[in-house]
């Protein structure tokens, strides 16, 4: 009992280092006591536990764990007393130890307070010394630590957010923790990886996405899918700084939630780079060969500088030439020249980031009047070059060149920059201002009534994502002059829009205070009660005029004239009304002109003439002496000063009347201007339907010009090819009859050829005596037949001789008798008839009817020839051939058609009938 009782009188310091863990833990609920019993970090416990940070290390750290868990409350309670210099200064001895001892506890109110302690910490400053200090346990070597940490860091952004506590450092190290053995480990990584893309979403996944395993990949995909849904996280506990800030806003932290809730996040996930020189990577006659006049040198050079500026962050320097020939390539006739030199510029943007500014002037124009190319390959190339550049920019800088090449002619420029002012709108967190949103709004519309779908679709998406940054109050004014089915189109795009950026009115400043403090405001949101006008003090003049009449209700009341001051022909002997003097002031006549003291400003300086604000009813004013008199009723003493707190300003008598009657006027010219206003945009919108109508005509027109351009070409092609195939018909008809001359000219050499190779038409006549003369051989000849040989006439004259070959059987004349007769090429008709002349003995006989000489002619003939044979055989001889004669006739005649016919067959196979 009396170590115990030592051990209670013991310092605080001394316990906490004791070698009992009982006195130990004894020393830590003391310690908590008498730090929940201080009133403010001042009081000399705290103070002695902020300069001995040392004491925290251990126990923090206690190798029992009840006695961890009494420290990891002790410590709690010291930081909320201690505030930022016990945070500060304990900071760097206790997030260790926590993270390696106390997370890892078994005691589930141990790991609690542990976390508690590090939110403190993260409370009471800032994060990120905290995630510093909790970064080296997630190479621990024991999982269990490394899972611990996990989860409070999966805390710490769920309660603070990513905006608050920076991620990129925790992100960067994931692919590490990803790579563990340990499935626990792993299991924890995931859980911290989908409460980043509760807060992030895709923009994450540069820093640490593409070295994860695809099935780690696909498996993060999975829950991702789970938590898309969920609407934005908010932020659970603030900072001690952003509760200072909160509490003049709404005086609690969920005032300041509430207006955070929608503003987008910004944070920075660019991964951090260090600048590389790229200028003595670039070649030294880049410039000449970009000059070559050979595309493949262009390319090769602008393949080596696009080689050079790849890196993700570039050093500045002077590239102002470089990028001018970049400008130049954009008009090149080689597409793969264009295509390199946007790549370079998008290499160039990215790398020098926000320094590139400076460079847009000279590239955008050239890369927009470019995206009149076809080729789908240069126009991407060219679109993510100037999406590049517009990152390193506003929007306020790229609009002007936007727009004017939306108005270009070419429709292909016109659409590309269109496109190009959608991506502007989605991608930009700053709201265009109210001239921006018209210029874009007209341009747009003017687009709605394009000939070409593309070309409406576009301009409808514009509109739509406009839509969705300004919201309706804004966008209202400027889609009146749609009809139903425009407005739809533009709803339907304003709904499938999303956007960064978020149109936020600006409040109107507060009105400058008057000096005064007399006149008091109506609350909001009630009309103000009708003004009666004071009634005079006294009438000085003995004509009585109007009395002034006061401003209707509905309009507030016109501030004095500056100076106090009446304006000529004013009455200057009515006074102010009490509620625009300082109380006991009186007012000021027309002769004695009252001086403003110099605590008195002017009514216009003090509040604005037109004042939404009602000014309650004056009170009675003071009297001062008769009802009739009028200077006599002013004191003579000098007024006394007004009080700096009651300043007002001094209205000038009779200023009430005028001011009514300016008020009037003022109603006037305000209806006045509302309906100039009115008539202005009616007008207006009647021009944009005129102007529709006149381009939906302009390009009916256009239209029409083009078919009846592609039907005069058609004509004119028709009409040549009609020439053309007149001249064929023509050279076809010259080639037929060229061919028929040629058929006749073939023909008649045909039927020479056939003439001298055929017999000559014979008369019956000599027909009959050939067949006469042949029987008579044959008969000489049948007698010597015997003889075994040949007999041969001659004709003597004609010398053309006649062979008869007699057959084995003896039978010559009947075989040389049924052969054809034919008269050979060189025994003509004439010399024929000449040898049977000569053959019939020359005598003067003479033929009978039918042409056969006379049987004592043929006698004569036979005994000439040399007596061959007796006159009973010749007889027999003569009587045959007569008969063979007609049969021989016969023969002929049959022989001549054949050869008719055979004629026929041989043109037939030439081609050479007649048609």
């Amino acid at each position: 009992m009396a170590e115990e009782e030592d051990f209670s009188s013991l310092p605080l310091p001394e316990r906490f280092t004791h070698k009992n863990w009982k006195v130990r833990k004894e020393g830590y609920e003391a310690a908590a006591k008498e730090f929940d019993k201080a009133q403010d970090e001042s009081d000399p416990t705290v103070q002695e536990f902020i300069r001995d940070a040392g004491l925290w290390k251990g126990a923090v750290a206690d190798s029992n764990v009840a006695a961890q868990q009494e420290a990891l409350a002790c410590l709690c309670s010291f930081l909320q007393i201690a505030g930022h210099q016990g945070c500060t200064r304990t900071r760097g001895s206790t997030v260790g130890p926590i993270a390696e001892k106390a997370l890892p506890s078994t005691r589930p109110a141990a790991k609690q307070k542990a976390l508690e302690a590090l939110m403190l910490y993260i409370e009471l400053d800032r994060p990120d010394p905290v995630i510093e200090e909790l970064l080296p346990s997630l190479s621990h070597k024991t999982p269990k630590v490394i899972t611990a940490t996990l989860s409070s860091l999966i805390a710490i952004y769920h309660a603070f957010g990513c905006k608050t506590v920076e991620p990129k450092p925790v992100l960067k190290l994931l692919p590490k923790v990803y790579g563990h053995a340990d499935k626990n480990v792993r299991a924890e990584a995931q859980n911290l990886t989908v409460e980043f893309y509760r807060w992030l979403k895709d923009a994450m996944k540069p820093l640490f996405w593409n070295e994860l395993k695809p099935v780690q990949q696909q498996d993060l995909e999975k829950l991702f899918e789970k938590v898309k849904e969920e609407p934005p996280p908010k932020q659970e506990r603030l900072l001690r700084s952003q509760q200072a800030a909160a509490a003049p806003a709404g005086g609690n932290a969920d005032a300041a939630e509430d207006q955070g809730d929608d503003e987008p996040v910004e944070i920075d996930l660019e991964p951090e780079y260090e600048a590389v020189d790229v200028m003595p990577k670039i070649p030294k006659d880049l410039q000449e060969r970009l000059a070559s006049a050979k595309w493949k040198d262009r390319k090769e050079a602008l393949d080596d500088l696009l080689k050079a500026i790849s890196q993700p962050l570039i050093k500045e320097g002077p590239f102002d030439d470089i990028l001018r020939s970049l400008a130049k390539a954009m008009k090149d006739a080689n597409i793969m020249v264009v295509i390199t030199a946007a790549n370079c510029v998008e290499a160039f943007a990215k790398g020098l980031r926000k320094s590139f500014a400076k460079y847009r002037t000279i590239v955008m124009a050239p890369m927009l009047d470019r995206l009149k190319e076809k080729k789908q390959t240069v126009t991407d190339a060219i679109g993510a070059a100037l999406d590049a550049v517009f990152m390193t920019t506003s929007l306020s800088d790229c609009l002007s060149e936007i727009l004017e090449f939306m108005a270009h002619k070419n429709p292909l420029v016109k659409l590309e920059a269109t496109k190009f002012l959608i991506r502007c709108l989605k991608t930009t967190r700053e709201a265009p201002d109210a001239g921006e949103v018209k210029s874009i709004s007209e341009i747009s519309t003017k687009l709605l009534a394009d000939s070409q779908e593309t070309q409406r679709t576009a301009g409808a998406e514009v509109l739509g994502t406009l839509w969705k940054i300004m919201g309706d109050r804004s966008m209202q004014p400027h889609l009146e002059g749609l009809d139903d089915i425009r407005k739809t189109k533009v709803k339907e795009a304003c709904d499938a829009a999303e956007v960064k950026a978020k149109y936020k009115p600006k409040s109107a400043a507060p009105a400058p205070k008057a000096p005064t403090a007399g006149v008091k405001k109506a609350p909001p949101g009630k009309k103000p009660a009708p003004k009666k006008t004071p009634a005079p003090a006294a009438a000085s003049a003995p004509v009585a005029e109007p009395e002034p009449q006061a401003p209707p209700p509905s309009q507030p009341r016109p501030a004095a004239r500056a100076g106090g001051l009446p304006k000529p022909g004013q009455k200057s002997g009515l006074t102010a009304p009490s509620s625009l003097r300082p109380p006991g002031k009186p007012g000021v006549g027309g002769i004695g002109r009252g001086i403003l003291p110099p605590s008195v400003t002017s009514p216009k300086r003090a509040e604005p003439t037109l004042s939404d604000e009602p000014t309650p009813p004056p009170p009675p004013k003071p009297s001062f002496g008769g009802a009739g008199r009028g200077l006599t009723g002013r004191p003579l003493g000098k007024p006394p000063p007004a009080a700096p707190s009651d300043a007002t300003p001094i209205a000038t008598p009779g200023s009430s009347s005028l001011n009514a009657a300016d008020s009037t006027k003022l109603d006037d010219l305000t209806i006045e201007v509302e309906r100039l206003r009115r008539a202005n945009e009616e007008v207006r919108s009647e021009r944009a339907k005129l102007t529709s109508q006149i381009h939906e005509l302009q390009n009916q027109n256009a239209q029409l010009i083009e078919d009846h351009t592609r039907d005069v070409l058609s004509i004119k092609a028709k009409e040549t090819q009609l020439v053309r195939a007149r001249s064929d018909a023509e050279a076809a008809e010259a080639t037929v009859q060229s061919q028929a001359r040629e058929i006749e000219r073939l023909k008649r050499e045909l039927s020479r050829q056939v003439r001298a190779s055929s017999p000559a038409p014979v008369d019956v006549s000599e027909q009959i005596y050939h067949d006469l003369g042949a029987a008579a051989v044959n008969g000489v000849g049948g007698a010597g037949v015997g003889n075994g040989g040949a007999l041969r006439y001659d004709s003597g004259l004609g010398r053309s001789s006649r062979s008869y070959v007699r057959s084995p059987t003896g039978d010559v004349g009947k075989e040389n008798l049924e052969r054809p007769l034919s008269r050979t090429k060189l025994s003509p008709p004439g010399m024929e008839q000449r040898a049977r002349k000569t053959a019939s003995g020359g005598s003067g006989g003479s033929l009978d009817m039918l042409g056969r000489k006379s049987p004592s002619v043929l006698s004569q003939g036979s005994e000439g020839s040399g007596g061959l044979g007796a006159a009973g055989s010749r007889s027999g001889s003569q009587l045959g051939g007569e008969r063979e004669g007609v049969e021989s006739w016969k023969r002929a005649a049959e022989v001549t058609q054949n050869l008719k016919a055979r004629i026929e067959m041989m043109k037939a196979k030439q081609g050479l009938t007649r048609q």
